[in-house]
């Protein structure tokens, strides 16, 4: 047995992309669009993992590292069931993708004051976790005494 990928059940696909792809940096490697079925699938991959995840993806292999957003055209209430967790991300600078992530007016729930940690939510609200690359950054502000929002 193997983990193949992570699933998300995204309510508009648009937004769900702006964040993924835009925000947070994942780049479409796959898209498979469902007429009958009714829903599109698209397979994101972090910068570093995109070549090697679109070739496996094309080879047929099912060994990338990817996120799937699943957008079923037909209305669906998910409700914002816990049970899922978070997905996780490394990244290079927390404070700079943050601030980004802020900015842009996403909803950062756990700050990272400790210079390694951070959770965000999407727009559909799954969390996303973020960890500083390497070793921890020193404490900053605004981060070091900016509270927790919401859950994650």
């Amino acid at each position: 047995m193997r983990f193949l990928h992570t699933m998300l059940r995204v309510h508009n696909l648009d937004a769900a992309l702006e964040f993924y792809g835009k925000l947070l940096g994942l780049q479409e490697v796959r898209r498979r669009v469902d007429d009958k079925g009714r829903y599109t699938l698209v397979f994101l991959a972090a910068p570093e993992d995109a070549p090697a995840a679109s070739d496996a993806l094309k080879a047929g292999r099912r060994d990338a590292p990817v996120v799937e957003l699943t957008y079923n055209w037909d209305t669906e209430d998910y409700g914002e069931a816990r049970h899922f967790g978070h997905l996780a991300y490394e990244v290079d600078d927390i404070y700079a993708v943050c601030e980004r992530l802020m900015k842009a007016g996403v909803t950062i729930n756990r700050p990272p004051r400790d210079g390694v940690m951070a959770f965000v939510r999407s727009p559909d609200k799954h969390s996303i976790e973020l960890l500083q690359k390497g070793k921890a950054l020193p404490p900053k502000e605004p981060w070091a005494s900016m509270p927790n929002t919401g859950k994650w």
